[in-house]
């Protein structure tokens, strides 16, 4: 199982360039996915979809809160402060972060996300990043448990984000 410290162990944060770490959300359920901001279609749909998610489970009797991640493959050019202002569009708690080429590739690595960074043949910084589309569930032990592609709505996340969030707190409840 992957787990959290394998994703943030120096990468900055999109409020004021602070570093996080694995410590900063532990005991959290998070999603985290992958992404940039210059992408013209599915990432900003995958963030409306977990938007979505978020506030589903927010609605659900004695859920916990969820805490949305967005981790820039495109470090050259989101910078915290664009991240931020992208990010305001989705979620209100949305958290942005980047980091050095490094960081992220190493990052991506843990999760066995997939990114390339397209031909930029103007030399215009305009390119687009080719990369996984998949949002990932972790626990407030920063253990990987589940993660939805996008074949899934934001209503069957909520459902099967409820079971494992149910079978975290009432281990004993789970059928063998």
């Amino acid at each position: 199982r992957r787990v959290l410290s394998d994703l943030s162990s120096g990468i900055n944060a999109e409020y004021g360039g602070n570093t996080v770490t694995e410590k900063d959300f532990l005991g959290s359920w998070l999603l985290l996915y992958f992404g940039f901001t210059f992408c013209p279609d599915i990432c900003p749909e995958e963030l409306e979809k977990i938007t979505e998610t978020v506030n589903l489970v927010d609605n659900m009797p004695n859920a916990p809160k969820i805490q949305p991640i967005f981790l820039s493959v495109d470090p050259k050019r989101d910078t915290p402060e664009l991240i931020k202002t992208y990010l305001e569009d989705f979620h209100p708690r949305f958290i942005g972060l980047t980091g050095t080429k490094q960081q992220i590739k190493r990052a991506t690595k843990a999760y066995r996300v997939y990114y390339s960074e397209g031909p930029d043949v103007a030399n215009t910084n305009e390119y687009i990043v080719d990369h996984t589309i998949v949002t990932f569930l972790i626990d407030p032990n920063g253990q990987y448990c589940q993660n939805f592609g996008q074949r899934y709505s934001s209503e069957e996340a909520a459902a099967i984000i409820a079971q494992k969030m149910n079978d975290f707190y009432h281990p004993d409840d789970q059928e063998d």
